[in-house]
């Protein structure tokens, strides 16, 4: 067993930018033109990594760590314009007259009655067929979930009638007859998003990028994934969690994170050779070409945290069984080397990185951590490795400018001390520090390509709010001379195509 190390085969750099954070599209950024623009900006300026958050189907936020399924796509990524171009949509309005999700859900509705009228023998509706068969492990129980949700109403699983929520077989075939055009509409809504991405990263890899996805650890305690499958994870006799998932307190927060998250019934997982485990990865290879495991950290041992507690801090660790699920991944997908990439954040232990070494998957380096004055830290640039994805900050970071205005004068000059580059101004002091480091991978968040500052941030983590994942930028926030900066940086780092 080789591991994943030999995913980075050279230097390379990338951005960290959400689908939603795309200019364009009504409300969010989506998989239309601006989406292909950002893949030729990344070749232009000799960036062959776009790395983004999870895209699959939010809960009632927008969150994308909070997924009504491990598998499903999020369909407010959908791009109208795709529809209209097929003659599936007549128009698209210019300006939103109404709130812009309901608006895309709208025009989806519109689309899905035009593909109804398509003649069987159409390509798009032999696709569609496809999709459907390829993908039935996940697709035939989530297209049911969602129907019986619109029904009830949007109320959690475990508040409908008995026999739905505990999946009675006669309750669920008299539910398949019943909602049958709304399960239709719904694994439409999943074949035209697979399609997008799909055309998409088949664009990218024709130019040289190659698209890095996250895999969030956890799933949504109300979502599709729980309900179908309630064996697989420590539940009440009602569906509720028993105890739920979170972290302690960190560098982000005094008291600790309580995610509300079910967790997973490890042992029954096991017995079942990891098949949810399995059939997860397995989407998340065929969407992305690496994928970055969320809080690695869990697979060795987890935060437990009991379901009636208000914070994480009564929580406790629980072993997980990382290595027997990492060794079932490498045997099942027989392959040498799996692409994957370890979130390492956070409260990390010997026996957290002794089993990411075992499997010789990258870990990372977070820059804007790396200044406490401690000649150990393991994310100062004279600490890091060739084995590991660099980043000036991530999505749950501060901009590099706003972080480091926020410092008191004695840390600011110990930065520059450290960087040894006091002629470049933030944040591109941190940015050339990140790309001239031994890392084989260097991520910049967007934000720091655009040098931005105050308010910029994707999501300050354990808050909620209109705050969080909104970010949007702009293309003439990118003027002429970011660009030039930018690529000169990468070039002179030895990071170019």
């Amino acid at each position: 067993m080789t591991g994943a190390h030999s995913i980075l085969t050279r230097r390379r750099a990338g951005i960290l930018l959400h689908i939603t954070s795309l200019p364009g599209g009504i409300g969010n950024g989506d998989f239309g033109v601006d989406a292909y623009r950002f893949v030729d900006f990344l070749a232009e300026c000799e960036l062959s990594v776009w790395q983004t958050l999870p895209i699959n189907q939010p809960g009632e936020g927008i969150s994308p760590y909070d997924c009504l399924s491990a598998f499903a796509g999020n369909p407010l990524l959908i791009n109208l314009e795709w529809l209209r171009e097929r003659g599936w949509l007549s128009e698209i309005a210019q300006e939103k007259t109404e709130i812009a999700a309901d608006y895309r859900l709208a025009c989806l509705r519109k689309a899905f009655e035009s593909f109804k009228q398509l003649s069987t023998d159409d390509p798009y509706r032999q696709f569609s067929v496809e999709f459907a068969e390829n993908n039935s492990s996940w697709l035939m129980d989530f297209s049911l979930f969602m129907a019986l949700r619109e029904e009830n109403k949007h109320r959690p699983w475990q508040e409908w009638p008995i026999p739905l929520r505990d999946r009675e077989p006669e309750a669920m075939r008299a539910a398949r007859m019943r909602l049958a055009d709304e399960m239709a509409y719904i694994e439409f809504e999943q074949f035209v998003f697979f399609q997008q991405w799909h055309e998409l990263r088949e664009y990218a890899r024709r130019r040289g990028v190659v698209l890095f996805g996250d895999m969030p650890i956890f799933v949504a305690w109300h979502g599709a994934d729980v309900w179908a499958c309630r064996e697989y994870f420590d539940l009440t006799p009602e569906g509720y969690p028993r105890v739920v998932a979170g972290v302690p307190p960190d560098y982000f927060s005094a008291t600790g994170q309580r995610w509300g998250n079910p967790l997973y019934n490890w042992p029954q997982m096991a017995a079942d050779g990891f098949s949810w485990w399995v059939a997860r990865l397995r989407t998340q290879l065929n969407l992305y070409d690496w994928v970055r495991i969320d809080h690695f950290r869990g697979l060795e041992a987890y935060w437990e945290i009991p379901a009636d507690s208000d914070s994480a801090v009564n929580g406790h660790w629980v072993k997980a069984p990382g290595a027997e699920l990492l060794e079932t991944f490498f045997g099942t997908f027989g392959r040498e080397e799996l692409p994957l990439v370890a979130e390492n954040l956070g409260i990390i232990t010997p026996e957290v990185e002794a089993l990411r070494h075992r499997f010789d998957i990258p870990g990372m380096a977070i820059l804007q951590f790396a200044f406490d004055g401690s000649p150990s830290n393991p994310y100062l640039p004279g600490n890091q490795t060739a084995n590991t994805v660099v980043y000036t900050g991530t999505h749950d970071n501060d901009t590099t400018l706003s972080w480091y205005e926020s410092l008191s004068d004695e840390v600011k000059q110990q930065v520059y001390a450290e960087l040894g580059n006091p002629e470049l101004p933030m944040p591109l002091a941190l940015v050339q520090c990140a790309l001239d480091s031994v890392a084989q991978l260097v991520i910049l968040p967007m934000q720091d390509v655009l040098e931005l500052g105050t308010g910029n941030r994707m999501n300050t983590p354990g808050t909620v709010g209109d705050h969080n994942w909104t970010w949007r930028f702009d293309w003439d926030q990118l003027t002429a001379d970011k660009v030039d900066r930018l690529e000169a940086l990468v070039k002179s780092s030895g990071r170019d195509f």
